[in-house]
């Protein structure tokens, strides 16, 4: 069965409404998604790290629970977990505080079994840190190598405005090492000052990867690829709890779809047919709807147990 392998940061996600707490749930990017993707029932590995604390042990348990391979998420001594502050808005959007030293992020454990056709799932600030920078690149590499997918979320949030000329080269280069990149229209206003989604794909992307998803919240999503690809897509609508985790399982879901219609490097190669397209992304729109629906960061259990088996 294929191998779906998610590599990112973790943190304990308190959500606020009304600045009174109403949630708390271990979550980050790549962590959310990998949670959606286990309940809906795909062989999914996570690798990252947890401070040495109840927060730490209790993000590891939360995996397993949720049927995800959490061997490569390591605990380091005398670190605490991060946090991230939500505080929800009138609209259910949330405005974020995080409490994390970056300088103390490490990356260390045994390269996971890849094979071709399996799916990497990797993006937000913990792609480009230069304080782990070495050890990611050389993961990238060697899954690139295997002849796996790989699916960038970029995820470039505000508080890294300061930081973009130093992190361009280690976009760039993920930028390169992508077979599908997927970014929100924040994360392009702050890295390139452009809200055009042709802009920021002609300029920006095309050059490095040809398979680019542009996301805008309720607007709908705009996705470009080989040969022209153009096309619009308008988002689920849906009664909105929480939009936390709403990209991340925009991303889960589209990476559910490649293992559901049998997506496979060779299709990614030659360039996804039209039809494709419509069935990944509205796997993405799917998950992305149900996500919103709890304060859950994740699709349901139940919504996953709905899908039925993936067939291989």
């Amino acid at each position: 069965m294929r191998k779906i392998i998610g590599i990112g940061e973790t943190v304990l996600d308190i959500i606020f409404r009304d600045d009174l707490p109403v949630s708390a749930v271990p979550g980050g990017s790549v962590y959310n998604s990998v949670i959606s993707l286990g309940r809906a029932g795909a062989n999914v590995a996570f690798f990252g790290e947890v401070g040495d604390d109840r927060i730490g042990r209790r993000t590891i348990e939360y995996l397993r629970e949720n049927g995800v391979n959490a061997d490569g998420v390591n605990m380091f001594k005398d670190t605490k977990s991060p946090l991230s502050l939500a505080f929800l808005n009138e609209k259910n959007d949330a405005e974020y505080i995080f409490y994390k030293d970056h300088p103390n992020d490490k990356f260390d454990f045994v390269l996971p079994d890849v094979q071709p056709d399996d799916i990497v799932l990797f993006g937000s600030y913990y792609a480009v840190n230069p304080v782990i920078r070495a050890q990611v690149a050389s993961f990238l590499e060697h899954a690139h190598n295997c002849g796996a997918i790989l699916y960038y979320d970029v995820n470039f949030r505000p508080s890294h405005e300061g930081e973009v000329i130093k992190l361009t080269p280690n976009i760039l280069e993920n930028l390169e090492l992508a077979d599908i990149v997927r970014g929100s229209h924040e994360d392009f206003r702050v890295m390139y000052r452009k809200d055009d989604p042709d802009a920021v794909y002609k300029s920006e992307v095309s050059f490095y990867c040809r398979k680019f998803i542009y996301t805008r919240g309720a607007e709908p999503v705009e996705v470009r690829g080989e040969n022209g690809f153009s096309k619009s897509y308008e988002v689920a609508v849906t009664d909105t709890v929480s939009t936390i985790g709403a990209g991340d399982n925009f991303n889960a879901g589209f990476v559910y779809g490649m293992l559901k219609y049998g997506i496979r490097r060779a299709d990614i190669e030659f360039g996804l047919t039209e039809g494709q397209w419509d069935s990944l992304i509205g796997c993405a729109r799917n998950f992305s709807a149900e996500c919103c629906r709890n304060m859950g960061n994740s699709i349901s259990r139940e919504f996953g147990k709905s899908l039925g088996k993936i067939e291989e």
